[in-house]
This record gives structure tokens, sequence and C-alpha cells, in this order.
């Protein structure tokens, strides 16, 4: 299509291509300024579904004005093509600025923060993207985030919503029971085809916000099924094992957002938002806590110190084992009793400790007495006869 027109809107260059549409730079000749013009793909022009979604992807965006989301300028058809004229975001797509490595702590929150304040005006207009992916997430040449892309979106009805009855009127595209999205950032629920809410969207934000702090997708398989069965299966590597250093604050926000259970992720975006923005504040002011992985154990100094203790034991037996092998010095002979009179019939106790024996003047009667090896007088144990 470079090079055509349709309506007023010249064709100047390819942007970019997904499963809902062709994108393309154009000018808009009225109003002169550039725009992004999106076209189903060859081939889909007929289909009724293609086009219903399509629309509705128009319907949805249009109803909500916010900063954080690429504004809706007009949809409308040229012979048999139907396109979404859409505010054009010099930069590129988010999936385009993640390194292997991972983005920095700051760029991270600055970028989630603005995510989360897009997905909060929507959620607030009861409208759920379901397709939450670095692909569908523009960052423009200021740094300022874009969410594009709302043709997998989904109204709800408890919210209430200030936009028209035509656009509530558009109905769900996509029902209950059809598995639609992006296999490695859906929410388990999305990927069973139950039916989803905002908290779904929940979930798909902590699979990006992982991806954007570690340069990995927390879920990954060969196939798009095994990918499904690890959303429902598999619990993810923690984030400090995975890249640099993340404050543990973060971590458990991120833990939170890809819990399987959707009551116990957090209830909504709005909530998130603002634990994201006082991490954000916390870090800029150097404030942060330490980082998750700073309280693993350090193995290096443990067998160390085990080392030392068992030279320091080694080297004590092997003393003990050189003294005992030492010859005695000469033995002395030394008397266990020595009174005068009469002493007889020695007896020692079973633990060698003492000895028993009789004692009496010379010729006279004999009492027994005991006493302990060594220095020390003698108790008298009877009384035949005064001593």
């Amino acid at each position: 299509m470079l090079g055509q027109s349709l309506l007023h809107y010249s064709i100047t260059g390819k942007l970019g291509e997904g499963g809902m549409g062709v994108v393309y730079k154009a000018r808009d000749t009225h109003l002169d300024r550039f725009v992004a013009i999106k076209v189903l793909p060859p081939g889909r022009a007929g289909d009724r579904e293609r086009i219903r979604r399509f629309t509705f992807e128009a319907k949805s965006a249009s109803a909500l004005n916010h900063p954080n989301i690429v504004t809706i300028y007009d949809i409308a058809t040229d012979g048999d093509v139907t396109f979404i004229a859409m505010e054009f975001v010099p930069g590129k797509a988010l999936s385009d600025c993640i390194p292997r490595q991972g983005l920095p702590l700051s760029q991270t929150l600055q970028y989630a923060v603005q995510i989360a304040d897009g997905l909060a005006k929507a959620h607030q207009a009861g409208i759920v993207h379901r397709d939450i992916k670095p692909g569908n997430i523009m960052v423009g040449e200021d740094d300022r985030v874009k969410i594009l892309d709302f043709g997998l979106a989904k109204l709800t009805d408890p919210v209430e919503i200030s936009v028209s009855d035509a656009t509530r009127t558009a109905g769900a595209v996509s029902e209950e029971g059809m598995i639609v999205g992006t296999a490695s950032y859906m929410s388990p629920e999305q990927a069973e085809g139950r039916k989803v809410d905002a908290r779904s969207d929940i979930f798909s934000f902590g699979v990006l916000l992982y991806e954007m702090l570690s340069g990995k997708k927390p879920f990954e398989g060969d196939t798009r099924m095994a990918t499904m069965s690890a959303v429902l299966k598999e619990t993810p590597k923690p984030l400090s094992e995975a890249t640099h250093e993340i404050p543990r604050e973060l971590q458990r926000v991120v833990d939170r957002c890809l819990r399987k259970d959707p009551s116990r992720r957090w209830q909504t975006m709005q909530d998130l938002r603002v634990a994201l923005l006082d991490l954000k504040e916390e870090s800029e002011s150097g404030s942060l806590a330490s980082p998750a992985k700073a309280t693993a154990p350090q193995p290096k100094r443990w067998p160390y110190a085990a080392a030392v203790l068992a030279l320091v034991a080694a080297i004590g037996i092997w003393q003990i084992r050189q003294k005992a092998l030492e010859p005695a010095g000469d033995l002395v002979p030394v008397p266990l009793t020595s009174y005068p009179g009469d002493e007889r019939d020695p007896a020692f106790s079973p633990d060698g400790n003492q000895i028993a024996f009789s004692w009496g003047p010379e010729g006279g009667v004999t009492n027994t007495f005991v006493k302990l090896i060594g220095p020390g007088d003698p108790i008298r144990l009877t009384t035949n006869a005064k001593v």
C-alpha cells in the first residue's frame, strides 16, 4: 500500500505487522500531521469476526482518553479496506528496548508506572486488555509509554463507565471458552479459556515486569501448548536468581502479580500502580531496601571457617597422642598409710579412689578406717574401742 491513499491519509511507510493487522505510517492531509493507519492483513478483509474485533478495538480505545493509551482518531472504510487512524508515536516497541540482561531498575520502574496508570484507566472504564506484552507497548522518544492494540479487549459488566451505549453494545468479541492472546503472557484463567477480569491483565503485567527486569520470560516452552502448561503449573525462577540485584519489595510485587489464584494477586491495577510509584520514589531517593539476593548464603566463608576448625582439632589430637607416646619419668613409691601401731587388711574401693583398712595399737583392739588416696586424715567407721 506504500504510495497509496486511504481517504485523506497518504501512506508513507510500513511500521509493523501482527495478527490483528498491518500498521502503516501516513500523513493526514487534512490536518497536516503524521498518523498510524492500521488495516486488516491481506486475506482477512472478508472475515466478519476479524472486522468485528477490529471495530471493537477502535471503539474500546477511543473511549479512553489517557496519556499512556494511544489516541484513536478515526475508523473508516475506503473501498473494501477498513482501517483505524490513530496517534503516531515516534519511537519503538518495548520488545525492541529490552536488552538480554534486562532494563536498569530506574528505567523499568519509570515504564512500569506509566503502563500501570494506563491500564488502571482502562479497567476503571470496564475494559480488560487481555494482550499485554512488550510488542503492544510503544516507547516514545521522550520515554513516554503508550499502550496499543485493544483488539482482544473485553468489556466487563460490574464497572460504571462513561462511554456511549454504542461502545457497550459492541459486546464481548471473544466469549468464555475461547483461548485468545499471546501464550507467554496469558494468565492461567485465560490459558484455560475461563472468564477473565482485570486481574488477568495484572498477571500479564507481572510477566511483562519480570521480563523488563531480567530480559527473560518467566514462562516459556518449545510449543504454544508447552508454554501454556508452564503458565498453569510452573513457578518462575525468583528474579534474584535470574538477574541483577532486585530490591526485596519489588520481588514481592512481581510475585504477587504472578500468583495462579486471581484472588491472591493484586486486586486492582490502581493499588499496584501506587506500590510501584512508591518504589520508584524510594529508588530515586536512594532509600530503597537492600537487594533480595544480598541475603543469600555466602558459600566461601563457611567452608574456610570449617577448614580452620578442622585443622585446629587435628593439631590438638596430634599433641595429645604425642604426649601419650612420651616415656613416663621415674616412678616414686608413696605409702598409702603410715600411722603408728598395727595396720592391716587393706581393701580398695571399686573406683580405686579410697582405701579401707584396720588400725589399732600394737597388740590392741583395731577399728576400721577409710581414707581417700593421697594426703588427708582417715575416717573411723567402727568404735570397737578407744584408740
